[in-house]
């Protein structure tokens, strides 16, 4: 799959219609974990499962800091990397079967992956039936006044292009969140996050 390439270093974008191609952060991704993620690290004090958790920055920095977790991606690359810097990690798609269902304390969605599946209430419903009461999930959104935008994606690295894919981006106001108690929203390292907590 096309994001095994990125994840191999190679330059990457995220092709959108209408708009500028991203480039993905993938020097970020596989660096070790910087000042925009102590946000998400800081929020997770107990079991933490991490969402497309790419090549395992999070997971390995929440395992140095005595907070056990989880990374779950679609690729296997990722789960490679992740588990070759000590983490640990499990090739799943979020709207299977998980380990740990309704008891984990936290889930991180990370680096646009609100975006997963396309449909972010979907998402956060999942999310809901994986946490614990009160547990919390934290997300890495678009910057205020960004809305809500649910539409097609690929990823190219050099000359190749996936397949269209469904995914999405929202900012923290325009996240479906129903079923949750917004907590906190936060800015770091032009990076925006914020916090639901479950019902």
């Amino acid at each position: 799959m096309m994001f095994d390439q990125a994840l191999k270093g190679l330059p990457s974008w995220l092709d959108l219609p209408g708009t500028t191609p991203r480039p993905l952060s993938v020097a970020r991704w596989q660096a070790d974990a910087d000042e925009g993620d102590d946000v998400l690290l800081d929020a997770c004090t107990g079991p933490t499962l991490d969402v497309g958790c790419g090549p395992g920055r999070l997971v390995a920095a929440l395992l140095t800091r005595d907070v056990q977790a989880l990374g779950v991606d679609v690729s296997g690359e990722a789960i490679r990397r992740t588990t070759a810097r000590g983490g640990i990690a499990i090739r799943r798609d979020v709207f299977g079967r998980l380990p740990g269902e309704g008891r984990w304390h936290h889930v991180l969605l990370a680096d646009g992956n609100i975006g997963i599946g396309g449909d972010p209430a979907a998402l956060m419903d999942r999310i809901r039936h994986l946490l614990k009461p009160t547990g919390t999930v934290v997300v890495e959104v678009e910057q205020p006044g960004s809305g809500l935008t649910i539409g097609q994606a690929r990823v190219r690295t050099g000359g190749t292009s996936s397949r269209w894919f469904p995914w999405a981006w929202s900012d923290a106001d325009s996240v479906p969140a129903d079923g949750f108690f917004p907590l906190w929203q936060q800015v770091r390292a032009g990076r925006w996050f914020a916090c639901w907590e479950k019902l």
